[in-house]
C-alpha cells in the first residue's frame, strides 16, 4: 500500500469520533487488546454492545498506530536527509583536501615573499612573480574561491538537494493530519498552513508576510535571499521544526498515541473536581495541599524532636552530634572472618592453577 493511500485512510478514519472517545480508548486499551486477540468467529458470539465497543476500540487503536508510524517516518526522513547532506559535505571536503593543501602552501610562500619584500624594500609584485606567474596567481585565487566553505562550515547548504524527496509526500502528509500547537510553536503551524496554501494554489513563491519567527539563525542565510524567501529552504525549515516540535510535545496530533496532547495524560477537569469534592481521589495525598502539608508537617516535627532527644542522650544509631558536628561511625567489614580465611586459602591455588574458573 502506498504512503499516500495510508495517509488518506488515516485522514478519513475516525475524524467524526470525539476527542473524549479517543482518550478513553488510549487510557483503557484492554478492549483493543482483547479484540486483537479475538478471532472473527469468537467476536461474532459477543453481545451486540460489547461487539460494537470492541470494534470501535480496534478501529481507534489501529488509527493511532497508523498516525504514529507516519509521523515517525517523517522524523526518520528528515534525519536521513540531514545525515546524507553531512556525509556529502565531508566527502567533498576530503576530496578537495589535496587542492586545499596546495593553495595553502602557495599562499604561505607568497606571504613570506611579501614579508621579505617589505623588510628589504623591493617591489611586492615582483616578489610574487618570483614564486608564481601573475596569470597563475590570478587563476589560483579563483580556484581558492571555489574551494572555500561557508564561514560557519555548515552542510545545510546541501540539504536542498533532497527537497524533491520531501515533495513526494509532504503535500499529502500535511493535509492528512490535524496538528495542534502550544503557543510557543504556533508560528510553525502558521507556516505549515502557508505551505498547504501554496500547494493548493500551485504557487512557487512564498509570500513576504509568511511567518518567520520560527526560523532559527542557522537557517537564516538560506531562507532569506535578495529575491525574498527561498521556497525550498523555507519548506525544509518548517518541516524540520515540525519534526522537532512533535518530539518536544509543543505540537501534537489528536488521535495519536505517541504524539498526543499532554492534557490527555491528565484527569479531565470536570471529573477531577467531582472526585475532589467527594474526597474520592485515588491519591494518598488527597486533593488538597493544605491537608497534605498539615499531616506531613506534624510528622516531620515529631521525627525532628525524636532525633534531637536521641542526640542529646548520645543514643543516635551509628552517629553522634558533638559541638554542632555530625560524626558517622565508619562502616565495619561486612565480609565474615570465615570467608576471609577461605579466600586466603584459595588464592595460592588459583595462582598455580590453569583453570578458567579461578580469578
Amino acid at each position: 500500500m502506498s504512503y499516500k493511500r495510508v495517509a488518506e485512510i488515516v485522514k478519513n478514519l475516525g475524524r467524526e469520533q470525539s476527542d473524549r472517545l479517543a482518550r478513553i480508548v488510549h487510557a483503557q486499551q484492554s478492549g483493543a487488546r482483547e479484540g486483537a486477540q479475538t478471532t472473527v468467529y469468537h467476536l461474532r458470539d459477543f453481545e451486540v454492545q460489547r461487539r460494537q465497543a470492541t470494534l470501535v476500540a480496534i478501529l481507534l487503536d489501529t488509527r493511532a498506530t497508523l498516525i504514529d508510524e507516519i509521523l515517525d517516518l517523517h522524523d526518520r526522513m528528515v534525519g536521513s536527509a540531514f545525515a546524507k547532506a553531512r556525509r556529502a559535505y565531508e566527502v567533498s571536503f576530503q576530496e578537495s583536501g589535496k587542492a586545499i593543501n596546495e593553495k595553502v602552501r602557495l599562499y604561505a610562500q607568497v606571504g613570506q615573499a611579501l614579508i621579505k619584500a617589505k623588510e628589504v624594500g623591493i617591489d611586492p609584485f615582483a616578489a610574487i612573480e618570483q614564486i608564481v606567474s601573475w596569470e597563475c596567481f590570478i587563476q589560483s585565487v579563483g580556484e581558492a574561491e571555489k574551494l572555500a566553505r561557508s564561514e560557519d562550515f555548515d552542510y545545510l547548504g546541501l540539504l536542498g538537494n533532497h527537497y524533491s524527496q520531501f515533495r513526494r509526500y509532504t503535500p499529502t502528509f500535511l493535509e492528512a493530519f490535524e496538528f495542534k500547537a502550544a503557543p510557543a510553536a504556533q508560528k510553525i503551524l502558521d507556516a505549515i498552513e502557508v505551505l498547504k496554501g501554496l500547494t493548493i494554489s500551485n504557487s512557487r513563491s512564498v509570500p513576504d508576510d509568511a511567518p518567520k519567527d520560527f526560523i532559527r539563525r542557522r537557517w537564516a542565510p538560506y531562507v532569506f535571499t535578495e529575491a525574498g524567501l527561498d521556497r525550498r529552504y523555507y519548506e525544509l525549515c518548517a518541516l524540520t521544526e515540525l519534526k522537532n516540535a512533535l518530539r518536544s510535545g509543543d505540537i501534537w496530533v489528536p488521535g495519536s498515541r505517541q504524539f498526543r496532547d499532554f492534557e490527555d495524560y491528565l484527569f479531565p477537569t470536570a471529573e477531577f473536581k467531582l472526585l475532589d469534592v467527594s474526597e474520592e481521589l485515588p491519591l494518598t495525598t488527597g486533593g488538597s495541599f493544605d491537608r497534605y502539608w498539615t499531616g506531613r508537617e506534624t510528622l516531620l516535627r515529631h521525627e525532628l524532636e525524636k532525633v534531637d532527644s536521641l542526640a542529646a542522650q548520645r543514643q543516635l544509631p551509628d552517629a553522634e552530634i558533638a559541638d554542632g558536628i555530625l560524626k558517622v561511625t565508619p562502616l565495619t567489614n561486612a565480609v565474615p572472618e570465615e570467608a576471609e580465611a577461605l579466600m586466603r586459602q584459595a588464592t595460592p591455588s588459583c595462582r598455580t592453577s590453569k583453570s578458567p574458573t579461578c580469578f
